[in-house]
């Protein structure tokens, strides 16, 4: 059987901080077929100085006077919001997911809301502390590696494992890495931890995309992979699919011209719908990968190949030869592959001119 791909729309802050717009984000996922829809859960003065610049993509799509930090205290989503976004998911059979940015909005994550499951952004893949929390809550994670070196996803690898599996042990490096290198720590990343290849740019150049690192990281790691698609358009989505993606995180959004910061580098609803079709389509496309003939080729096998027939009038007694004998449809009869072995023999009755050899 092929694997189904978990598909995750990533609605983000593309909802501009109103509830009503995250609210039509949830219905455009689930409409799509998307398993799941994702937000992001922060508290801005946790998540950024008031100092702290912004990125140049953002620069480009925003207020460029305004702040990082005022960017995101527009962006926020309180509690209240996510228990009525939760609500709203269950009543429509998508799974709620989000992406915490600071160790109070996980505490909500995992603690008040008991999401099956943590999103880790590429950002955050250094946070040591926030590593540390998620695994010792005991929550599967599926982490964005983009920015990294493969230092650092190991890195980030053994505090996790630390925290899944040991109890009551310093934290130190040489801690972590011991848990990453033992069985139990070994087992729980395995059993929890999906890594996401992701480039981190909005939108990602395809030049910059490499795919093929998912196959790097797969062998370095002996973890399932799938990847976060920051590129414009499906393509890459797709294409990570046929490459054993398990997972498909994409950004997407109710109209690309609206005023924010991911708005731009986002699918709009029918895009992502044809994009969920499609990696659907793929994932049967993928099938065995036993090379043999279908129960349906069966059926084509015998009109479409083709048999040895009489040339022209063959009476009985005459040798064939290649003036007597050619190969033609229909493929019931002897295979052409037989054709050198007939040359010289005896016809051992009359044939018409097309009539099928025989044994």
């Amino acid at each position: 059987m092929t694997h189904r791909t978990y598909i995750i729309a990533e609605a983000g802050v593309n909802h501009n901080g109103s509830l009503r717009m995250a609210r039509k984000l949830v219905g455009v996922a689930a409409n799509a077929g998307a398993d799941a829809v994702k937000f992001q859960t922060f508290k801005a003065e946790n998540l950024a100085s008031i100092k702290a610049p912004k990125a140049t993509y953002q620069m480009l799509t925003t207020d460029a006077k305004e702040s990082q930090f005022k960017m995101l205290k527009r962006l926020e989503l309180d509690e209240k919001a996510h228990w009525e976004l939760i609500r709203y998911c269950d009543k429509l059979g998508i799974q709620f997911l989000s992406t915490p940015f600071d160790l109070e909005s996980l505490d909500l994550l995992v603690g008040r809301f008991n999401l099956p499951r943590i999103k880790i952004s590429s950002g955050e893949i250094t946070n040591a502390p926030l590593l540390l929390k998620v695994a010792q809550s005991g929550k599967p994670v599926i982490i964005s590696t983009g920015m990294t070196t493969l230092k650092e996803i190991e890195t980030a690898l053994g505090i996790l494992a630390f925290g899944y599996s040991q109890k009551n042990k310093k934290h130190s490096m040489s801690n972590f890495l011991k848990a990453y290198c033992s069985k139990a720590g070994r087992s729980a990343l395995k059993e929890k931890v999906v890594l996401l290849h992701c480039t981190t740019e909005y939108p990602a150049p395809f030049e910059d995309t490499n795919l093929r690192a998912m196959d790097t990281m797969r062998s370095a790691f002996g973890l399932p992979v799938g990847f976060s698609d920051h590129t414009r358009g499906v393509a890459c989505a797709i294409a990570a699919v046929a490459r054993g993606a398990v997972v498909i995180e994409k950004h997407f959004t109710l109209d690309k011209n609206l005023p924010g910061p991911d708005h731009q580098a986002s699918l709009e609803p029918h895009e992502l719908k044809e994009m969920i079709v499609a990696i659907r389509q793929v994932e049967s496309a993928l099938g065995s990968s036993c090379k043999a003939p279908t129960t349906l080729e069966g059926r084509n096998r015998d009109v479409i190949r083709k048999s040895l027939v009489a040339a022209r009038d063959i009476r009985k007694g005459e040798n064939f030869t290649d003036n007597n004998l050619t190969v033609k449809r229909p493929g019931d009869g002897i295979s052409p592959t037989k054709y050198w072995e007939y040359l010289g023999k005896i016809a051992k009755r009359n044939y018409k001119r097309d009539d099928l050899i025989e044994p």
